[in-house]
């Protein structure tokens, strides 16, 4: 074992730190003191020479990362939401009368609140261990920043006390709320870093492997990169729908909601909504914007959260009204872009069509619009994802829109309830997008390793 004055120091500052005394209480009750200060001084070595994690929150880092993850479905958030579980956790307790209600809602909150608190850590160590191991993008700005705001938030959910009383369970959430929003354009921040491979790319920086073009990565092909960032955002939507869904249970109830999952989710109502952002945004480009025309099972509902179903949409709206314009012309009359729902009782899926006549997509481009690296935008709205300082990621002024993040984000939140977007292209005359939906809601998370 390596050893001198700067690896001793750091060990000793390690082993007094409030970390360690996490540490050394979780080791000391799985392993022999001699394992631990073994693993301790190993991390701690290494963390002097190859990370930029600090040695006593990598051991833990790595402890959580060992941990499996929870997978949950939207049924079992609503039925946690209900309360239809708490039997599970408090099945000695019996309430009754008037207290019911009141001792069931903080029962529920205390038992989400106590879920997370074992699960975020766990989730977050996964991701910090992705960030610091995938190739070339781990050395860019943006990412490494990313990558301390996970760590920050790894830290500060260690040395929240166990939740047992309404009152903990509040400061608790104050706690998540606070990290929830720190989080809020993390999005924006790893497209910017996506930004800065391009450039490294462009400028010679980073060079490919041999048989590549000239010796340059093929960076929207580069599949360790595209799988890292597949991982990173489905992981990123679970923990954002586990903190939003625990927080809005604090919120005042809505009708027909459970938390932030809606019971009745009209997907006519949610296409409405989503054509009135789209068209904003393609007037605010071109001056007008296409007809929608809208038909099909225009009365159906079905549990799902809205937000995620008006996300998907608004993608593919947008891109089918600007596909219109462009393909026709500014001063021409538009074909109408279409969307179909299309369900029946016997359907395993609700499915949303967008159908427009906006000349197709090359089918040499299929793979790359998949892809988060790959992008047709003007270098000048590039240039202005540097710039951009918005706080939220989704909204109708967020520079992602034409940087190649829409489409696969869109896969990831249908896929993440076990759902698909597919797309159907016929060049020279225009594109089908599919959307599918699980109806019954039993989908578990796929989560990433």
């Amino acid at each position: 074992m390596p050893s001198g004055p700067k690896t001793t120091r750091a060990l000793n500052h390690m082993m007094s730190s409030k970390y360690a005394r996490i540490i050394r209480r979780k080791h000391q009750t799985q392993y022999s003191t001699f394992y631990f200060n073994a693993a301790a001084r190993s991390f701690a070595f290494s963390s002097l020479t190859s990370s930029s994690i600090p040695g006593e929150v990598a051991v833990l880092v790595n402890d959580y990362a060992r941990k499996p993850q929870t997978s949950i479905s939207m049924q079992t958030l609503m039925r946690t939401g209900r309360g239809d579980l708490l039997s599970k956790t408090y099945k000695d307790e019996v309430i009754t009368g008037d207290l019911k209600e009141k001792a069931a809602t903080e029962r529920i909150l205390m038992q989400v609140a106590s879920f997370l608190l074992h699960e975020l850590p766990i989730r977050l160590a996964h991701r910090i261990n992705d960030l610091e191991n995938v190739p070339m993008m781990r050395d860019m700005p943006s990412v490494k920043a990313v990558k301390d705001i996970y760590v920050n938030s790894f830290k500060e959910l260690l040395l929240e006390p166990k939740i047992d009383s309404p009152a903990r369970e509040a400061e608790f959430a104050d706690k998540l709320n606070g990290l929830y929003e720190n989080h809020s354009n993390i999005l924006i921040q790893m497209a910017r870093g996506a930004f800065e491979l391009r450039a490294a790319v462009r400028n010679g920086e980073i060079k490919g492997k041999a048989g590549q073009t000239n010796g340059v990565v093929e960076f929207e092909q580069m599949d360790e990169i595209m799988s890292f960032l597949d991982r990173f955002y489905m992981s990123r939507i679970g923990i954002r729908v586990l903190a939003g869904q625990y927080l809005a249970l604090r919120q005042p109830p809505l009708d027909d909601y459970v938390g932030m999952i809606c019971q009745r989710t009209s997907p006519h109502e949610i296409v409405c909504h989503a054509v009135e952002d789209a068209k904003f945004m393609c007037n605010r480009k071109f001056g007008d914007s296409p007809e929608v025309v809208i038909c099909g099972r225009l009365d159906l509902c079905f549990p799902y959260i809205p937000t995620h179903l008006h996300y998907i949409l608004l993608e593919l709206l947008k891109n089918a009204m600007r596909a219109t314009v462009e393909k026709h012309g500014v001063d021409s009359d538009w074909p109408p872009v279409y969307v179909i729902i299309a369900d029946g009782k016997e359907n395993e899926d609700v499915v949303i069509k967008v159908s427009d006549e906006g000349g197709g997509i090359p089918r040499s481009y299929m793979r790359k619009i998949w892809s988060y690296l790959f992008t047709t935008a003007d270098p000048s709205i590039q240039e202005g994802l540097v710039a951009f300082s918005g706080e939220v990621d989704h909204s109708t002024d967020s520079p992602l829109a034409g940087l190649g993040y829409g489409l696969p984000i869109s896969r990831s939140y249908s896929r993440y309830f076990g759902g698909e977007v597919s797309i159907m292209s016929m060049e020279g005359y225009g594109t089908d997008a599919f959307v599918y939906l699980t109806r019954l809601g039993n989908s578990r998370e796929p989560l990433p390793i």
